[in-house]
């Protein structure tokens, strides 16, 4: 179970556009790489190192929804210690891997908000768009996307 730190919930109101965080530290094992593929994503390249020699990743390399999972895990992890009245997502656009992710990697996450909308038809709720950008340990671009948040308003009264 993760519990909230110890700073001030962060509600639409308090999203400032053009804001950057660097969060996340996530190591990527090669058991964990196998366990997905095996679950997930079962590409011989996932799973085998004589397959993966024969392709362009040379190695077992993560799968790249698995890559989705292990941000989202580290997302989850800065949400839980800085809070924030999020409300999900209703989805993502623009998803590019730009490299592998290998066994060993070390992944971490930068985002900047774009843009924030308060509802029209829902008062106590806004949206947001912010880039994701997800790097290895010699800041190599792995991963980006832009996703959509929703999050609570703190006065919907307020207008």
């Amino acid at each position: 179970m993760l519990l909230q730190g110890l700073w001030p919930v962060q509600y639409f109101e308090d999203l400032e556009p053009g804001a950057v965080q660097r969060f996340g530290h996530y190591a990527v094992t090669r058991e964990e790489v196998l366990e997905f593929a095996g679950r997930f994503d079962p590409q011989p390249f996932h799973l085998s190192d004589e397959a993966a020699a024969e392709t362009h990743f040379g190695r077992i390399s993560a799968s790249g929804w698995h890559t989705c999972a292990m941000t989202m895990h580290m997302v989850v992890e800065n949400l839980a210690a800085h809070g924030q009245a999020g409300l999900g997502s209703p989805g993502v656009d623009e998803l590019r891997w730009h490299k592998p992710v290998y066994p060993g990697d070390t992944l971490r996450c930068e985002t900047q908000l774009l843009e924030k909308t308060r509802s029209r038809s829902r008062p106590e709720m806004g949206s947001f768009r912010s880039t994701m950008k997800v790097y290895n340990q010699t800041d190599e671009l792995v991963m980006s996307f832009t996703s959509i948040g929703l999050i609570r308003v703190r006065d919907p009264q307020a207008k």
